[in-house]
């Protein structure tokens, strides 16, 4: 059962939002402290963590700050807008409007995976600084493909990218920044068991970085420019998001996970519905969710383009703190608990009802994250929706799902099914999030039984889930189903081919799927046949949140910066094709652009899966001049409904999109690109927005956009603007050119005139809309944020 509401006003919610957390029986053992004695508190330096001596815990001054917000607003906050207010830089000068400010922020850390640092790195160095200024860290995750299985995996990723892993460890080393070495694990996960801490607010250079939400905190998914700015010390821009609530009631049963939450809730939201907004959870049904389950959910937030998620703290993040050995933040947050909660009388700007004891299983998918089917119905719409229903892989793990919680549940079912003879019908992989997941489950047996269920482990890494997967058992363009308890579904997202049906769900689903190995089956009324012949049912799933014996951190994966750093040297050699250093970007010319052809109309879904492929091209991401040649070759051209086939308005000769933006600009031509509704919706990746800059792109004109992109395409010098009138992208033709007007006297909330000058028809015009505020037109005068820093 759920209840949309909008907008919250309701005062019993409300009541409930700000006492859920000290009336239940677990968080009254919290410590409270009020703001009349705040004053008193004499803060020592509590560390964030057990690796650095040099970051604290702030909650003292956050509160302060915090304090000065409260007296000029005058109203209650919710517990998302405590965490922002109390990082504000200027709290007493600082414009503060929901959906409408930019707020200037003060960061506590920032978190970098490998793919995505060697860009962030390359821009650091440019800017001279000896340090980051902020607390950082680099994760190695995403390089490494997945093929025959784990330690041999791992080896052939290190052979293969030892350059790119030599750079990122000597410039960690020379910069000041903890370094993750590959087999670590996923960076998300690694964040949650090691620097995550309520109260907090991160930024990290890849979209599911709001995973660390399930530790009570904002943690927001950014480009690799806004990271620069933030370990160079700057304040970081954030416009003020909107508010969504969603309240949890009842308690998870049976075959209900948490996952099933988010699924539900993308179900609701679609892809784009949580744009601009932070989703805030509460309600008695908190506390039922483990640390781990409420991070699974913040996680997918990602999915339904959310700023970010979180959760109030409780007593479930109290433990999970303790049992990753940092009691000692957990000390602290108890002190601070009223700080780490919603006010009594915080408003929402919408809200969402979810009782936890009615709602069913989710398979979401295919080919988008929000089509969301409860498992009772997944029989019939499957069936009438002509999905492949042969189960080829089966797929558990990932930054979503890949917590000892997780691990164990799957293995109950999977020894459930080995006690009645059977083994996975389809393909079963394993891939924990990290290497103490990996140590602690071969400890306790969950992964004996993996390996007997016929399942294969593969390493501590992304692999599959980000498209790092060699897939063998079908040929590109054959129709089949994978399931998985991933996060993301684009189409080719996890092997390259179109073809493939891709749904994601609970590793307890994903688990029954593979036992079936049919998407037909559901677990909660389905029969299976044993061994014998006998028709039995699996047995609902078991798992503890934490492990009894505590975490076996496995093996040392960490490299900590020496104490000496001015005898480390960073060097990228000028012959290397995976990485290269960057040269700054012309400044606008200062006038306004006329007669830009359109590089492609791209048609349907546009994420930055289809701007900037990851997969094989992951190994060029730090190497601008190559990774430029997938630019746009995903998306569909509206004129042929092609991929990566595009006509060359000059020659009229048709080329991919790569070497048509490439032509023109070597021909001194500025062209734009023309896209639908929510571009650049999915990863962080700003090589999506590096690439149009670096192909001579002056505009990208799209229905609306995802946050990321939109701002990652500000911070190197594109103009994201969208159409006033979106029913003008449907008359706008692929092969029409176009004047962009008013760019010369560009301001906030002023729009620009697009005049648009047909093939065969009469010239019309239709007003373009944009974001920008004052700081962020400069970057785009000077060429990108980047330079206007370098001139600062």
């Amino acid at each position: 059962m759920f209840k949309v509401i909008c907008p919250c006003k309701s005062p019993e919610i409300l009541v409930s939002l700000a006492n859920n957390n000290l009336q239940s029986a677990n968080i009254t053992r919290l410590a409270k402290i009020s703001s009349r004695s705040l004053a008193t508190i004499v803060e020592d330096k509590v560390p964030q963590n057990n690796w650095e001596n040099y970051s604290f815990l702030n909650y003292k001054k956050n509160v302060e700050t915090l304090n000065v917000v409260r007296e000029r607003l005058n109203r209650p906050f919710t517990f998302a807008e405590k965490i922002l207010y109390g990082h504000l830089d200027d709290p007493h000068g600082q414009d503060i409007e929901r959906g409408i400010s930019y707020l200037k922020l003060r960061p506590d850390r920032v978190a970098c995976q490998d793919a995505t640092a060697q860009m962030a790195i390359l821009q650091f160095m440019s800017a001279g600084m000896p340090q980051v200024a902020t607390p950082s860290t680099v994760h190695c995750d995403h390089l490494i493909e997945a093929q025959i299985g784990g330690e041999k995996d791992l080896a052939r990723a290190i052979d293969i990218n030892n350059e790119v892993y030599n750079f990122l460890a000597t410039a960690c080393a020379k910069y000041n920044i903890g370094f993750w070495r590959p087999g670590s694990g996923i960076i998300h996960q690694i964040v949650l068991e090691n620097y995550a801490f309520p109260g907090a607010l991160m930024i990290g250079t890849d979209s599911h970085t709001p995973n660390a939400g399930g530790l009570g905190m904002l943690a927001i998914g950014v480009g690799g420019a806004d990271a620069v700015d933030v370990m160079a010390g700057l304040p970081w821009e954030l416009k003020a998001p909107k508010i969504i609530g969603v309240k949890l009631t009842g308690k998870l049963s049976g075959w209900t996970a948490p996952k099933d939450i988010i699924l539900k809730v993308a179900g609701i939201l679609t892809v784009k519905g949580g744009t601009g907004a932070i989703v805030e959870y509460f309600g008695e049904g908190v506390d039922s969710l483990s640390c781990t389950g409420m991070a699974t959910i913040c996680n997918m937030g990602a999915e339904i383009g959310a700023t970010t998620s979180t959760f109030p703290y409780n007593m479930r993040m109290a433990d999970y703190l303790k049992a990753t050995k940092r009691g000692f933040v957990a000390e602290q947050a108890n002190l601070f608990a009223d700080h780490l909660k919603a006010d009594e009388g915080a408003e929402y700007d919408q809200l969402i009802e979810i009782d936890l004891n009615t709602l069913e299983p989710h398979v979401n998918g295919p080919f988008t994250p929000d089509l969301a089917t409860p498992i009772s119905k997944m029989k019939e719409a499957a069936v009438e929706n002509g999905w492949p229903t042969d189960v080829k892989v089966a797929l558990i793990g990932s930054c979503t799902n890949s917590s000892y919680e997780d691990m164990s549940r799957a293995a109950s079912i999977a020894q459930d099914a080995l006690n009645h003879g059977l083994k996975a019908q389809s393909l079963f992989t394993v891939t924990p999030g990290s290497e103490q997941i990996r140590a602690t489950i071969a400890r306790d047996g969950q992964l004996k039984v993996f390996e007997e269920f016929g399942g294969l482990l593969l390493a501590n890494a992304c692999g599959p889930c980000i498209g790092q997967w060699d897939r063998r058992d079908v040929k590109k363009g054959e129709k089949n189903t994978i399931v998985s308890s991933y996060n993301r579904n684009f189409t080719g997202r996890n092997d390259s081919n179109p073809a493939t049906h891709a749904f994601v769900t609970s590793p307890d689903l994903v688990t029954a799927f593979a036992i079936a190995g049919d998407l037909r089956f559901n677990p909660i009324t389905d029969t299976l046949k044993d061994q014998d012949g006998n028709e039995f049912m699996l047995a609902e799933p078991t798992g503890a949140g934490l492990p009894a014996l505590g975490y076996d951190p496995g093996s040392d994966t960490y490299q900590a910066p020496p104490e000496d750093r001015s005898v480390v040297s960073v060097a990228v050699a000028p012959t290397s094709d995976r990485l290269q250093v960057l040269k700054p970007f012309k400044p606008w010319d200062g006038s306004d652009a006329y007669n830009l052809p359109i590089l492609i109309k791209s048609k349907g879904k546009t994420t930055t899966d289809h701007i900037s492929q990851a997969g094989p091209w992951l190994k060029y991401r730090g190497h601008l001049e190559n990774i430029s040649n997938n630019y746009m070759i995903g998306a569909i051209n509206a004129e042929n409904d092609k991929a990566n086939t595009v006509k060359n308005v000059f020659t009229g000769d048709y080329a991919g999109v790569p070497d048509t933006a490439r032509y023109y600009r070597d021909h001194d031509q500025k062209w734009v690109v023309v896209g639908g509704d929510n571009f650049g919706e999915g990863s962080s990746r700003e090589h999506a927005a590096l690439e149009p800059r670096f192909l001579g792109g002056f505009a990208i004109i799209a229905k609306s956009f995802a946050r990321i992109h939109e701002t990652n395409l500000k911070k190197q010098g594109m103009l994201p603007l969208t159409f006033a009138d979106p029913s003008a992208y449907d008359k706008i033709n692929p092969d029409d050119n176009v004047d962009i007007i008013g760019v010369t006297s560009l301001a906030p909330g002023k729009n620009l005139k697009l005049v648009v000058h047909p093939k065969s028809g009469e010239v019309w015009e239709t007003e373009l809309a944009h974001t920008y505020n004052d700081e962020q037109i400069e970057w785009f005068k000077a060429g990108s944020a980047l330079n206007k820093m370098a001139a600062k």
